[in-house]
């Protein structure tokens, strides 16, 4: 079974054109393939499906009530993805994302 290529969306905050994330692109070019996002275009975002993700699951559960509980909640969710690489790459299903599933 395949799974995902590593791949990181870039938008055009400032911080993504530092020197510190442009020598760790340079560093990292064989392992990774970056794309330059437009300002404000989460749909294009692939990140943004796990942050819906995240957000369903968690909130589908009993109410956690504390910041331990919610780090607590949320570490359990990506472990379980660590776990489940074919649902992480199911958030490359959409046509708006695809682009980085190539």
């Amino acid at each position: 079974m395949s799974y995902c290529s590593t791949v990181f969306s870039n938008s055009e905050m400032s911080l993504h054109h530092s020197k510190p994330v442009k020598a760790w692109a340079a560093e990292n070019a064989q392992k990774i393939e970056l794309f330059y996002l437009p300002s404000y275009s989460p749909e294009l975002n692939p990140e943004e499906r796990l942050n819906a993700d995240l957000k369903h699951v968690i909130t589908s559960k009993v109410p956690v009530r504390t910041k331990a509980k919610l780090r607590a909640a949320a570490a359990d969710h990506m472990t379980m993805l660590e776990q489940n690489p074919e649902r992480v790459c199911r958030y490359f299903g959409d046509p708006k994302v695809a682009y980085a599933a190539s």
